[in-house]
């Protein structure tokens, strides 16, 4: 299984794992975020140490909010803050 599908397939694992709200493209439509009007937009890069991935999702565990999945990368948007998680 190449690298981008098992880095797509422990995201669904772990979301499932705590409970996180994941929206994707079997739900919407069509996606777009404005990074113009955010104050920060962090970049999660996922190499092989799925801390990374923890430490993502944690952020919508903390923040109460949703993951988004567009393409091959994930989201989770938080007032001003755009979260990006991302594999090299």
């Amino acid at each position: 299984m190449p690298k981008k599908e098992l880095f797509i397939k422990r995201v669904y694992e772990i979301v499932n794992e705590l409970k996180i709200p994941l929206i994707d493209e079997r739900v919407y439509d069509k996606v777009g975020f404005s990074t113009s009007s955010a104050i920060a937009n962090v970049i999660f890069r996922f190499e092989e140490d799925e801390s990374v991935i923890r430490g993502f999702l944690g952020l919508a565990e903390y923040f109460h909010t949703v993951v988004i999945k567009k393409r091959d990368e994930f989201y989770i948007p938080h007032a001003s803050i755009l979260f990006h998680l991302i594999s090299s």
